[in-house]
């Protein structure tokens, strides 16, 4: 059994899925579309999802609790010669491990996973009204470069 105040990075299972919904549930915007009452469409999401090479969805781990989740998805592309991209989704820390290190050490995680799969870039959205995360992210060495678009189906 790890310590209580160990930390670790794993790949997520069936069994994490009402800790990362609650996660992700957990905030204004995640509030209003997510479901943790119904966790079938989560199932139905992480087995694709872990089916699908190029898809990590992963949980940091502190003791036996869940503390963190993250998606990081391989692109493989045209541009930039032929590069493969990361993109970073669905990050979220649990309300008791905000200002931990832990935002810090996933998105470092996700960054050297993304250079062990030879990828030139990692990118990743984020809503225009979270601009805490906006300074986080700029802290470590992400640039606001574009900007994005979406077309609801």
């Amino acid at each position: 059994m790890a310590e209580p105040h160990e930390l670790s990075i794993r790949p997520a299972t069936q069994a994490d899925l009402p800790a990362i919904v609650e996660m992700l549930a957990d905030d204004p915007l995640g509030a209003t579309r997510e479901t943790p009452d119904d966790l079938a469409p989560y199932v139905a999401a992480l087995k694709r999802l872990t089916d699908d090479p190029n898809q990590h969805i992963v949980v940091a781990v502190r003791g036996e609790r869940v503390v963190g989740t993250l998606q990081l998805t391989f692109v493989p592309g045209l541009s930039r010669t032929g590069a493969t991209r990361a993109i970073v989704e669905g990050v979220r820390v649990h309300a008791d491990e905000r200002g931990s290190g832990l935002g810090t050490r996933f998105i470092e995680w996700a960054i050297d996973r993304s250079r062990q799969e030879n990828c030139l870039l990692v990118q990743l959205t984020s809503d225009v009204t979270r601009t805490d995360a906006h300074r986080f992210y700029e802290r470590l060495g992400f640039t606001a470069s574009h900007v994005g678009f979406k077309f609801p189906l």
